[in-house]
């Protein structure tokens, strides 16, 4: 049914929580999961705004999505579950989506922050996953008393 899972993973807790339900369901249907780690750095686009340490910046995020990607590794083994890393830039759910799709992912599982009355309003990630792809999404919210 869901051989191959995607878990895309930041290393929040709502993302912890989104990673270990992945993974205890690949481990219970024998799948192999595919843990993704976007790269998204801040500000304005390149052509407006050049940081001197830019490039010191972007190595920074590639270290923390490397150590991030170890933890849905150590995870997943753990578990017994084979699991593939990949890190990419940009946009987070547009390469969480594009990633699912180039690698024909059976399904995405991903945790989400509770948000309150104003996160039906707002969204976040989960919420743009949800609403941009044909392919199945496995969400699991995290409650008011978990913040």
């Amino acid at each position: 049914m869901y051989d191959e899972m995607l878990i895309p993973y930041d290393g929040s807790d709502e993302g912890e929580m989104g990673a270990r339900h992945g993974i205890e369901l690949a481990a219970e249907l024998g799948s192999t999961v595919h843990a993704l780690y976007v790269v998204d750095l801040p500000g304005v686009p390149r052509s407006l705004s050049l940081r001197e340490d830019e490039e010191a910046l972007r190595e920074e995020y590639r270290k923390h999505g490397a150590d991030t990607l170890a933890e849905v590794e150590a995870l997943a083994a753990e578990h017994g579950v084979d699991c593939v890393t990949e890190m990419r830039s940009g946009s987070v759910s547009d390469k969480i989506i594009s990633y699912a799709e180039d690698e024909e992912m059976d399904v995405i599982v991903m945790g989400s922050a509770y948000r309150g009355k104003l996160g039906n309003v707002l969204g976040g990630t989960t919420d743009k996953v949800v609403r941009s792809t044909t392919i199945p999404v496995v969400s699991k919210r995290m409650d008011a008393d978990a913040r």
